[in-house]
C-alpha cells in the first residue's frame, strides 16, 4: 500500500535550517508529482511547493520562494525540502502529498488533484 512518511521537523530558531524528508513507498515514486502543503490550527492549508516527477520543475509560494528548496531522489523514493532562513510564520505541520500524475504543465494546488498524504511533521520556528 502507498505509505509516505515525512521526518525531520523539529524546533529551530529563526533564521536557521532544517531539512524535510517524505520517504514513499508502495508505488512508482518517480512517475509521479509530489508537493509540500502546511498547516497551522485554525488556518487552511497552505501549498509550499511542488516538484514534477522527473525534477525537471520546481513550484513555490511567495513566502518560501528564495528560502525553502525542493528536491527529490526518484532512486531513493524520497522527497526533500529544504528550508533555510527560517521565520516564526513558517511554523505549521508540513505534509507530503502525491499527486495523481506527473503534473504536466501546472502546480496542482486542489486537494483533488492528490491522491495519498504523509501523516506530517511539526515545525516550530521560535527563539
Amino acid at each position: 500500500q502507498v505509505q509516505l512518511v515525512e521526518s525531520g521537523g523539529g524546533l529551530a530558531q529563526p533564521g536557521g535550517s532544517l531539512r524535510l524528508s517524505c520517504a514513499a513507498s508502495g508505488f512508482t515514486f518517480s512517475s509521479y508529482a509530489m508537493s509540500w502543503a502546511r498547516q497551522v490550527p485554525g488556518k487552511g492549508l497552505e501549498w509550499v511547493s511542488g516538484i514534477y516527477s522527473d525534477g525537471s520543475v520546481t513550484y513555490y509560494a511567495d513566502s518560501v520562494k528564495g528560502r525553502f528548496t525542493i528536491s527529490r531522489d526518484n532512486a531513493k523514493n524520497t522527497l526533500y525540502l529544504q528550508m533555510n532562513n527560517l521565520k516564526p510564520e513558517d511554523t505549521a505541520l508540513y505534509f507530503c502529498a502525491k499527486a495523481l500524475d506527473s503534473m504536466g504543465s501546472r502546480w496542482y494546488q486542489a486537494l483533488y488533484e492528490y491522491d495519498f498524504w504523509g501523516q506530517g511533521t511539526q515545525v516550530t520556528v521560535s527563539s
